[in-house]
């Protein structure tokens, strides 16, 4: 099933980074037995995800409403229920159900790691299935990395203590800020294991700049 699954999602440029199966657990709709957490499947995502209907039209939010059809829609084919990690409070813990995955863990600079995009791994949404789906797990990359992320971040506000957000936006603010701003953060970029994944700059630009409005 999972081959099934993974390849409805390669036709929206998206992929199944991790997984776990479950029982009662009460973050996730009854009876479900399976998530599966969906994410961009490469550079060629950003230039599908804009060609889209969403983002012609103009009105706001156009990723958060395409990936609401496009993984609504694969919800139901699978009889499954979709969920996402935008849309108001009560916000579904994306970052806890990450680290079950055995794919994604907490990196030395605390952001999400993934064991093929590293520090750029990022949901679109996730599937609550009925079905047991069996996931493969990974080794945990930072292991045997140099870690550049701990020293990457040209304001000091991401290392080893956590994040200093106002240190973060003040140096966006700057005209320094510019590179992080125009080509995503650096940090995030200092990452070696998502070369052959690499974010576009432009998809990198856009959510950093709303991130930093």
């Amino acid at each position: 099933m999972l081959a099934q699954i993974a390849g409805l999602a390669a036709a929206h440029q998206l992929e199944v980074l991790g997984g776990f199966t479950c029982d009662a657990d009460e973050s996730l709709p009854k009876g479900t037995r399976s998530l599966l957490l969906l994410g961009p499947a490469g550079p060629q995502y950003w230039p599908h995800v804009t060609a889209q209907p969403e983002w012609q039209d103009g009105a706001p939010d156009p990723i958060d409403r395409w990936s609401r059809r496009v993984i609504g829609g694969l919800a139901c084919q699978l009889g499954g229920k979709a969920l996402f990690p935008f849309g108001g409070a009560p916000y579904h813990p994306f970052y806890r159900w990450a680290l079950r995955t055995g794919r994604i863990w907490e990196s030395p600079v605390r952001l999400l790691v993934h064991d093929s995009h590293g520090l750029m791994v990022s949901f679109r949404g996730a599937l609550a299935l009925r079905e047991v789906v069996e996931l493969p797990q990974a080794v945990w990359p930072c292991d045997s990395c140099t870690a550049p992320c701990l020293t990457a971040c040209p304001a000091g506000a991401l290392g080893a203590q956590g994040y200093d957000l106002p240190a973060c936006h003040g140096y966006l603010d700057s005209a320094a800020g510019g590179d992080c701003l125009n080509s995503g953060c650096a940090v995030r970029r200092a990452c070696p294991l998502p070369q052959s994944r690499a974010r576009l700059a432009e998809h990198s630009a856009y959510h950093m700049g709303i991130f930093h409005t």
